[in-house]
């Protein structure tokens, strides 16, 4: 029969083996977050790259006092001895009074005035300027103000998505293109299919507003992705190919204060589309915005900004 004083030692000792084995787990669990900050850290400072005009804008105002922000995304098709040009470009405003995100495509042929170069095709911006001159042209066509950038080469999405195990869409009509079949319903896509899926636009009866709502899709699912459970175990090679093919003005504190700031703003979100109407000018296909539905999208974007 076993005495109280052996009862006593028995317990002490679990308890001594359970603390051992708690404090070997979060002694594990700190260097891991330890490595996981100073490995975002490195990726965050690869493609850290500022714009010209980054000096003069109200980036770290507007995140002191948690005001709206606009961050512009950028899909470039770029390749080898081809600086390319912004195949996607697609706004998102953040208002963390609201917790509300307003975002919408700009279609890539939209006809607009490109600060120093003229009227053109908003995706030659990038062609003549860079991000730059992306970014001033959007500001000038929308009259307001890009706190951020981020630019991902169309090309090294595939990296991205596979990296990820490939993402998940719902897909609103049947397509094809080639050898790619992509039908109506739920889409299980690698980093390939994915960019064909981006990319499809004469095949699409809606032509260059179906494939602006499948970018659409396909940057929520891969947002969704990237924050899921899965993905965090696979971050070093997620990381490694976001690193290699994206560049961005937003540093590592920058990145952490839009975190605990703006995140909220991720679960309610509103589209706005841009209407237009294709119209042949000098032999060349523009996508055409009255001035009208310009004043309408700036007083959109305005109002979303200045909610409380």
């Amino acid at each position: 029969m076993t005495s109280r004083i052996e009862r006593r030692k028995e317990k002490k000792n679990k308890r001594k083996i359970i603390l051992t084995i708690s404090a070997i787990l979060l002694a594990g669990l700190i260097a891991f977050a330890t490595y996981l900050y100073m490995k975002v850290g490195d990726t965050v400072e690869a493609m850290y790259t500022p714009l010209e005009s980054d000096a003069s804008r109200e980036q770290e105002t507007a995140l002191e006092s948690k005001e709206s922000i606009n961050v512009l995304l950028l899909g470039v098709d770029e390749r080898e001895g081809d600086k390319g040009r912004s195949d996607t470009m697609m706004l998102l405003s953040l208002n963390p009074h609201t917790n509300e995100m307003l975002k919408f495509n700009i279609p890539r042929d939209t006809y607009v005035e490109i600060p120093g170069v003229g009227m053109d095709k908003i995706n030659h911006a990038y062609a003549f300027g860079g991000s730059d001159l992306s970014v001033k042209t959007v500001e000038n066509l929308l009259d307001t103000t890009i706190h951020y950038y981020a630019k991902i080469n169309m090309e090294g999405l595939v990296d991205v998505v596979d990296a990820m195990g490939g993402i998940t869409v719902q897909n609103d009509i049947h397509l094809t293109r080639n050898q790619y079949d992509f039908p109506k319903g739920e889409l299980s896509l690698n980093g390939e299919e994915a960019l064909v899926y981006t990319r499809i636009r004469k095949e699409d009866p809606r032509g260059d507003l179906g494939r602006n709502d499948r970018q659409q899709k396909v940057i929520d699912a891969f947002i969704d992705k990237a924050v899921s459970v899965e993905s965090f175990t696979k971050v070093n090679p997620i990381l490694d190919a976001a690193g290699e093919n994206a560049q961005t003005n937003v540093e590592m504190e920058t990145l952490r204060r839009l975190f605990f700031d703006y995140r909220g703003t991720r679960n309610n979100q509103t589209k706005e589309m841009i209407e237009g109407s294709g119209r042949m000018m000098g032999g060349v296909w523009y996508y055409v915005v009255s001035n009208e539905e310009i004043y309408r999208l700036r007083n959109v974007l305005s109002d979303h900004m200045q909610a409380r």
